[in-house]
């Protein structure tokens, strides 16, 4: 008893290794998972790999394609993910692990891909390569649930970032910030494992952001940005538009207005006229719809807390992370969400996942279910 409980710690902390392996390219993958792979040799770690940028190659070619001949016996994998099993732009990872000569293979949840879901277990064993499933599985789910989603939903895994004061307010009429340097570099981070941010002319308008990832290695991670704008308000002057040529850029309108739309395109701007809801803004199902066409499957909205509240209201929204400011604003402040925020309070389809002190200030992350 003692013998296997120890091997099944073992069998958990290498599976930990294979998902920070995955964490590496989270958000960078498209349609495609992040996957982390780990391969073992009589008990130490010989060779790792993650997922490629844009998806390939497979974490499970990328880790093997580092052994040597005389190591590809008695080895072990570990993955998060059930390996492939369907042809694509390149063969099944299954065929891959087998023709390399793989002992066993550990992977903690099944691939939720109708083309691969729960089919390589059959064909490993086949070929006489052992399997055990499950391991960490809970940690790991968590970890693919925007994956997850993009499999059985036609929207995206949307994540909502939320900045306030002490008392409630989103808008510091003095400064652009509100949250501290340490909070403001995590949001940085976050961007950088999603393939989009959505945000909205007003903001752009009122704030000028860049939207990219300013931190020292991840630059180059910054995500595309979709600009909700109705009535293409948006000026050719903002960072946003003068950044088109660097970083992919979306615009969503209604109105049309060709002399605008000409000059936009010229710069590099991809324009899609998107229907209107009741209230003549933007309808957010088919704005979520559309963006999931083009390629994006982990949102990052970063807007004002109007329309924050239209998809939180909507239930859009996955996730929200809540930066709280350890000062209050009083007169500096504008835009109050005091009574809202007692509103979500009382919502019972949402849980706490994380607290976080960054340096006196506040980060909660809560799931929305």
């Amino acid at each position: 008893m003692y013998i296997k409980k120890n091997k099944s710690k073992n069998h958990s902390f290498l599976m930990r290794l294979a998902l920070l392996q995955a964490h590496k390219n989270l958000g960078n993958t498209k349609d495609n998972p992040s996957v982390g792979c780990i391969i073992t040799k009589k008990g130490s770690v010989i060779s790792v790999g993650h997922t490629g940028d844009n998806g390939r190659p497979h974490a499970e070619h990328n880790a093997l394609k580092k052994l040597e001949n005389n190591q590809k016996t008695d080895t072990e994998l570990y993955v998060t993910l059930e390996p492939c099993s369907n042809y694509g732009h390149t063969p099944p990872c299954v065929n891959t692990i087998i023709k390399n000569k793989i002992k066993k293979v550990f992977f903690s949840i099944k691939d939720p891909d109708f083309r691969s879901y729960n089919k390589s277990s059959k064909v490993f064993k086949k070929n006489k390569v052992s399997v055990l499933k499950g391991i960490n599985s809970l940690e790991v789910t968590n970890f693919y649930k925007s994956y997850i989603k993009s499999k059985l939903s036609e929207l995206p895994f949307v994540t909502c970032k939320l900045a306030i004061s002490k008392d409630f307010y989103t808008i510091n009429k003095k400064n652009k910030y509100i949250t501290n340097s340490y909070s403001r570099g995590r949001v940085h981070l976050m961007r950088s494992n999603h393939d989009c941010i959505i945000t909205s002319s007003t903001t752009i308008i009122k704030d000028d952001p860049k939207l990219t990832c300013r931190i020292d290695g991840l630059i180059n991670r910054s995500p595309a940005r979709i600009v909700l704008d109705n009535k293409l308000r948006i000026s050719k002057n903002s960072n946003i538009v003068k950044d088109a040529t660097k970083y992919r850029t979306i615009i969503f309108y209604n109105k049309d207005n060709y002399k605008k739309i000409k000059l936009l395109k010229k710069m590099n701007i991809k324009l899609y006229k998107i229907s209107l809801n009741n209230n003549l803004n933007l309808n957010l199902r088919k704005t979520l719809i559309k963006a999931k066409q083009l390629g994006f499957h982990r949102i990052f909205l970063e807007c004002g807390a109007k329309l924050s509240k239209s998809f939180l209201e909507n239930k859009y929204v996955d996730e929200l992370h809540l930066f709280i400011s350890n000062k209050k604003l009083k007169n500096d402040g504008q835009s109050n969400i005091k009574n809202y925020f007692k509103l979500f309070l009382k919502n019972k389809n949402k849980k706490i996942d994380e607290k976080i002190n960054l340096f006196g200030e506040k980060l909660i992350t809560y799931k929305l279910i």
